[in-house]
């Protein structure tokens, strides 16, 4: 079940990345889980930082969760993106194109944005405050986001329907799944140099799907 539940947040997370103007380097987030109803035992097993490194139109998120690392490249060019999955000793690799993330997204709730004129500083850089509202199936839940204009653009939300009209990098935000809640928050913001090499496959991975890969960790459930 842990297996296939970070799977699902690997896929929801790819909405924090930046493009747009020309940010090469990390930024680091804090990963909290509020209200979260498991064991000490079984956090200890969920991620607690993310990095996600940006070079040109590409850009990569990278957790380490009990037992392995996930790994996740958006290109927003192509508009498609890789998951790298490395669960205990087993390397996965899987490609999405544009038309299978928009057939991902089409059961997923969409999400109504709301800017305010709040602000604050995160890691070094003004945030706006947007109140983003989702209705799915007569339940409204409201979240609090804050983004920078400095990082990036409205294209780095492409992927995500409930953050994709929001125009900016998310510094502090959360993903609710009917399992957990993740709050992210960015603690740095790190201007270097990133390998090119990090955006692409390693040669040691195999390429599948996601449905062979939750199959193989968790029978889908």
């Amino acid at each position: 079940m842990r297996s296939s539940l970070t799977l699902t947040l690997l896929f929801l997370i790819s909405a924090v990345l930046m493009a747009g103007k020309p940010f090469e380097g990390v930024i680091t987030y804090k990963i909290s889980y509020p209200d979260a109803k498991y064991t000490e035992a079984q956090m200890n097993m969920f991620p607690k930082v993310m990095t996600v490194s940006a070079k040109g139109t590409k850009a990569r998120t990278e957790m380490n969760v009990g037992g392995g690392t996930t790994v996740e490249i958006l290109d927003y060019a192509t508009k498609s993106k890789i998951a790298l999955i490395n669960m205990m000793g087993q390397k996965y690799a899987i490609k999405q194109t544009t038309a299978e993330i928009e057939k991902d997204n089409a059961g997923q709730a969409k999400g109504e944005v709301n800017i305010t004129n709040e602000t604050k500083n995160i890691a070094g850089y003004t945030c706006k405050k947007a109140i983003v509202t989702t209705n799915e199936d007569g339940v409204k839940t409201t979240l609090t986001v804050w983004f920078t204009e400095e990082l990036g653009g409205k294209e780095v939300n492409f992927d995500n329907p409930l953050y994709k009209d929001i125009n900016g990098v998310l510094l502090e935000f959360s993903i609710i799944t009917p399992q957990i809640t993740m709050k992210l928050s960015a603690t740095a913001v790190e201007r270097k140099t990133v390998a090119a090499k990090d955006f692409e496959i390693p040669s040691d991975y195999t390429l599948t799907t996601q449905e062979e890969l939750k199959s193989k960790f968790g029978g889908g459930q």
